[in-house]
Formats: structure tokens, sequence, C-alpha cells
């Protein structure tokens, strides 16, 4: 029965009461669930375009925003953020992304086998396009 049962006063009538008892059992059952799903689905979500960065020894930069990426592979492939992109389009895209002499700073990935005059026309377009603020990305040396 769902309800406790109260004798009453012996008159043969019994008398419902609710149960105020909550059964938490089945809540940390799915919480645990949705707790392994999770863990297992949040390293997937960071997709991107594979890049073989140059070892350093620069420390990790901490920011808080999402910064505007532009990635070069090693045969010449140019990505803004996760878009293949030609280099005649460069400039246009950048402007239109935030504007002439934006204060944005713009993150280029560089792949360690691409060659260096190409890395070189790609910084010199990005200034071009506005952007005084541009930093290299990189990977720490692994001991």
């Amino acid at each position: 029965m769902a309800g406790n049962v109260d004798s009453g006063s012996g008159n043969g009538r019994r008398r419902w009461k609710p149960n105020a008892e909550i059964n938490v059992t089945p809540f940390v059952d799915v919480m645990l669930v949705l707790l392994i799903v999770f863990m297992v689905s949040a390293p997937l979500l960071t997709v991107g375009i594979e890049v073989d960065l140059p070892d350093t020894e620069a420390r990790a930069m901490t920011t808080s925003e999402e910064p505007i990426t532009l990635t070069i592979q090693g045969d010449g492939t140019l990505y803004l953020m996760e878009t293949p992109i030609d280099f005649d389009e460069l400039t246009p895209r950048l402007q239109a992304i935030a504007g002439a002499g934006s204060d944005a700073r713009i993150y280029i990935r560089a792949d360690d086998g691409a060659e260096y005059g190409e890395v070189m026309r790609v910084m010199a377009r990005v200034s071009a396009s506005g952007y005084a603020n541009i930093g290299l990305v990189t990977d720490p040396i692994r001991e």
C-alpha cells in the first residue's frame, strides 16, 4: 500500500495517511549515469583541425573569450576557425569579423612542417587586415 494505515478508534474504519518520504535511489542512479555519459563525451567535444605544432618552452596562456584562430597546415591549406579559406579571401573575411583596426587577438597555428615563407605571408596579410595583436600557438616541450 502506498500510505500508512491508522487503525483509528477501533470502530473498524481505517484512515489513510499520505507517505511523505522521498525515494532518492532512482534519482542518484540517473545522476550517476549522466555523470558517466558527460565524462565520456566531454573529450569528444574539443574538435578541431589536426596540426603538428612546434614545441617551445613558452607557458600556456589563459583567456576567457573564444579567440580568432587561423590554422596553416603543412601542405599550405588555410583555415579561419574551422572553415577552409583561400589566401585571397583572408583580408575581407578578417575585416568582416572585427572591422579595420581591431584590438582583438588573433592566434596563428602553423604546422611544424609548414614553410616559413607561407607563415610570414599569412602574418603579413593578417597585419594588413588591421590586426595588431597576433599570437603564435605552440606546444610546450614534453619531458
